[in-house]
């Protein structure tokens, strides 16, 4: 072979080389996807799993499976999706809890928040809801500050647990009012309704689905949303930043991801897939209806806000000396 040919076979098998990629990207995905929920199902974080799921699987034509992964305030979950091999498939969902929270929290987590995960989209924002029970005699947010600053430590408060989004948003609030109630935790919010409702815990700050019912029904007065803004449910509800703590904010919120150091092609894929099928109509609308708003975001801008949320947790957490059950 002369030296003209050898340089134009070396050219074609470099070609060669790097087209083996390009392949690789184009046959994703040739195999089935998990979904790794780090809660029990049910829930509006494994609504959201298994809508995507649906939609994925016709889109993909490749099985997508939800599995729930519950356990240690979600780290059981989100340590396996940490842990699994960055080719697109093992998703998880993200969360306040898995996300923000526990890095400040729990000293024996086997994954970093940031380093250990590649961020596919934010899904959902969550608002929340400022409820108390009738028997504490207050309409308003202004009414149940003067009440709490009146008899301070004398007002309890429901949580679904120590460094839960409901915990961290009353005690958010409470920084931002400079009021003292007292911290009832349960082991989920769904626990907590069993007192709220029967007066012997008289607030709380959760998420619409488990919030609204018994405030719609009278059974709980809702004062304000813990959102920015007014939501379009509820456009009669003022939010508590308007209701006498400027700048408050606090909602629960749901993503997904994936392990770190996922290729860019397989992100690109995922990520266009997965805010197509949350922006279709029918899961738009069932996310809706369940209490949340669909965001469906670039993964830069998931980042970005998973940074910001852990520091807001961490605030939160080391201001008001919180600590894991």
């Amino acid at each position: 072979m002369n030296r003209r040919s050898f340089a134009r076979a070396a050219a074609l098998a470099c070609a060669a080389l790097l087209a083996v990629p390009a392949f690789a990207a184009d046959a994703f995905p040739s195999k089935p996807i998990r979904i790794i929920v780090p809660y029990t199902p049910g829930g509006t974080t494994d609504l959201m799993a298994r809508l995507v799921a649906q939609k994925l699987n016709e889109r993909l034509k490749v099985p997508v499976l939800v599995e729930n992964k519950p356990g240690a305030n979600g780290i059981i979950g989100a340590e396996t999706v940490a842990h699994s091999p960055p080719d697109g498939y093992t998703l998880g969902i993200a969360s306040p809890g898995t996300h923000a929270a526990n890095a400040f929290l729990y000293k024996d987590i086997h994954y970093d928040t940031v380093k250990d995960f590649t961020p596919v989209t934010l899904g959902v924002i969550a608002p929340m809801l400022l409820v108390v029970h009738p028997s504490l005699n207050v309409n308003n947010v202004k009414e149940l500050i003067a009440a709490a600053r009146k008899n301070p430590g004398g007002i309890s408060y429901a949580s679904g647990g120590s460094g839960s989004s409901q915990h961290l948003a009353m005690e958010l609030f409470k920084m931002m009012s400079g009021t003292v109630m007292v911290h009832v935790p349960y082991k989920g919010s769904a626990a907590s309704y069993t007192d709220l409702l029967s007066g012997r815990v008289k607030a709380e700050i959760d998420v619409l689905p488990t919030a609204m019912p018994p405030g719609k029904a009278g059974r709980l007065k809702i004062l304000a949303t813990g959102s920015a803004k007014r939501l379009a449910a509820l456009p009669e509800v003022p939010t508590i930043a308007e209701s006498g703590v400027p700048g408050y904010e606090y909602n629960s919120w749901y993503g997904f991801v994936a392990p770190a150091n996922l290729p860019k092609n397989v992100l690109d894929k995922l990520n266009g897939e997965i805010v197509r099928a949350l922006h279709e109509p029918d899961v738009e609308k069932k996310l809706t209806d369940a209490g949340v708003v669909v965001v469906a975001n670039t993964p830069q801008q998931f980042g970005d806000f998973i940074k910001a949320e852990m520091e807001k947790a961490r605030k939160i957490i080391e201001t008001a000396h919180i600590q894991a059950e």
